[in-house]
């Protein structure tokens, strides 16, 4: 049997999970996993210049393609505590990440040792399993195991703690002979599918709620075909944006209280049933007027995790099933159903949520200086094709995004739903470039997004990973300011100031383009609206002539209230700004406006 240290026996069996990448930061407690990462070889390495970066750039590098898991790596101590966010962050979305920390040894993680925090207990609940392993010889055992919880069931986030000494001690371990350990997902059966068709079949206006599940399982073409054979309009959510085209002529447009559509919401208020696939129900999606969201209306909910089938309300009816196994057998079902020619015509209703959507949309196209940031989004769809990928995370630069641009395929709009830290955007951004290079990425902050990582900027300029950064700059906390209005206040949510280096800003501070330079990369920097389709195309090419991240700032007016629910109610979002009213207010939108 082969001897070998316990840190090369765990990098052996990541090799033989199907790791090729990793990103993290080394030190004293993790150097020798880091030793056997080298001798190992098989798996590159991305080094951050903040922990916390290297578990969003894991997020975005498992976001990107199917099948991936991305590996974050960081000493004892802080590195752990740093990187508790990605933990939350993944597993709030249902995203597989394998979080390893080094430890102090063994024989002193009770001493209150030299950066020894119990890691395992305060990662616990935001992890799938949380485990500081204090005996070598179970170290290959944990790493399978770990592979076997992140992609069975609901996908999530693992954390293994090795102590220094553990992972130094050498053990009996044949790479050549390891296995796996099969993946378990919960599959629908013939009898639940018909059921949930029955309900189906009764509605008079049925709607298909299709969230972050179907990409998790990679089964969007099965949804779009389900759709098709029954005639039965989509709504995406935010995590589920891309699992039907937004060209797509039974897309019926995203629902919620922020990141929604004008006729999104109106067609899902016209709905009387709703078939959810892989979702959960957020807050943002229902609203927190649960009544509205639900009154005449049935549901029927499919969902991977058991405990989610009325975690938010209760359904009609659910099922617990992969998504991607539930739509096998829902196309199976909806075709011979149509060869029997029991299948509503449901064209009317389809119909009527395309006229929706050719009335009911927000004004894009403004002239003014400062740029009005709904001009930024419609100069992206002109600019950016339906190959593009969107990485974004969190505040109004993300909420206009939703409203606002198009997204064509599945996992090419790769944005934090539930947990939303500020900061993630870049370090996602530089994992989903990392993990498909063919994929052009553009990436959405607003600029306290921006700051808040901005150092991971220097990663994409070591590691020569280009992409397009736009940045909406406009001095301010702008969700939180719009969130103090109902409270009649506008209280630290201001960061203008007047730059002494850079008295051309004005009050807008910080100065984006020099630090973004400092940092290896190259930025422009756009103030007027008409000179944002050309920035865009520069930025392009900078990124490919120099394989570098490249900032677009566009400087923004001060204040932009963005179209949400003050009222928590989908039925009643205020349109801060007007609305289009003739063809030229939004000559990007999918369908040309009717008036």
């Amino acid at each position: 049997m082969p001897r070998m240290t316990a840190a090369r026996a765990a990098v052996e069996i990541l090799k033989r999970e199907g790791v090729s990448h990793a990103f993290g930061v080394p030190g004293a407690a993790i150097n020798p996993f880091y030793k056997a990462l080298k001798e190992g070889g098989g798996i590159g390495h991305t080094l951050a210049r903040h922990v916390e970066g290297a578990s969003h750039m894991a997020e975005g590098y498992t976001r990107a393609a199917p099948g991936n898991i991305g590996v974050c790596i960081g000493t004892s101590g802080p590195a752990g505590t740093d990187m508790i966010t990605g933990l939350y962050s993944a597993i709030g979305d249902s995203i597989p990440i394998l979080c390893i920390t080094g430890q102090a040894p063994t024989n002193v993680i009770h001493k209150e040792d030299f950066q020894a925090v119990d890691i395992a207990s305060i990662a616990k609940p935001v992890t799938k399993a949380a485990t500081t392993v204090l005996e070598a010889a179970q170290v290959p055992g944990v790493f399978q195991q770990a592979f076997h919880l992140m992609r069975s069931g609901r996908p999530g986030p693992v954390l293994i703690d090795l102590p220094i000494d553990v992972q130094l001690t050498e053990i009996e371990f044949d790479p050549e002979t390891y296995e796996p350990l099969r993946v378990y997902k919960p599959a629908a059966t013939r009898a639940q599918i018909e059921k949930a068709l029955s309900l189906l079949l009764e509605a008079e206006r049925p709607l298909i709620v299709s969230g972050g599940g179907v990409i998790n399982a990679d089964a969007s073409d099965l949804l779009v075909e389900f759709a098709e054979i029954t005639g039965t309009p989509v709504v995406p959510t935010l995590m589920g944006w891309g699992t039907i085209p937004d060209d797509h002529e039974l897309n019926a447009g995203m629902v919620g209280l922020q990141t929604s559509h004008r006729y999104g919401n109106a067609n899902f208020l016209e709905s009387d049933f709703v078939l959810g696939i892989g979702n959960r129900w957020a807050n943002r999606h229902t609203g927190y007027r649960l009544d509205v969201y639900t009154r005449g209306r049935k549901f029927v909910h499919v969902d991977i995790e058991p405990t989610q089938i009325g975690r938010i309300f209760a359904p009609d009816y659910g099922i617990t099933s992969d998504a991607g196994a539930a739509l096998e057998l829902f196309v199976e079902a909806a075709k011979e159903l149509k060869a029997a020619g029991r299948l509503p015509d449901r064209s009317a209703w389809a119909a009527s949520t395309q006229e929706r959507r050719a009335t009911l949309q927000r004004r894009t196209h403004f002239d003014d200086i400062p740029i009005k940031p709904q001009r930024v989004y419609e100069e992206m769809n002109r600019s950016f094709g339906p190959e593009t990928r969107y990485v974004t995370t969190i505040g109004l630069s993300q909420i206009a995004g939703a409203q606002m641009l198009h997204v064509y395929r599945p996992r090419h709009w790769i944005n934090c739903g539930q947990a939303g830290p500020l900061g993630w955007t870049i370090p996602a951004a530089l994992g989903a470039a990392t993990a498909d290079p063919e994929t052009p990425v553009v990436a959405l902050s607003g600029d306290y997004d921006f700051q808040f990582l901005i150092e991971e900027l220097a990663v994409g300029a070591q590691h020569r990973i280009p992409y397009v950064h736009v940045l909406v700059n406009n001095s301010y906390l702008g969700l939180i300011r719009q969130a103090q209005l109902g409270l009649d206040i506008d209280y630290q949510v201001n960061l203008e100031f007047e730059n002494v280096n850079s008295p051309e800003l004005g009050v807008y501070g910080v100065d984006h383009v020099k630090v973004a330079e400092g940092l290896g990369c190259k930025a422009i920097r756009v103030t007027d609206p008409s000179e944002l389709g050309a920035a865009f195309d520069q930025a392009r090419k900078l990124a490919a002539e120099h394989r570098v991240p490249v900032v677009v700032e566009a400087i923004l007016e001060r204040i932009t209230d963005i179209a949400m629910s003050r009222t928590a109610d989908i039925g009643d979002v205020t349109e801060f700004e007007e609305v289009a009213t003739e063809p030229g207010h939004a000559p990007t939108a999918i369908v040309p406006l009717r008036g």
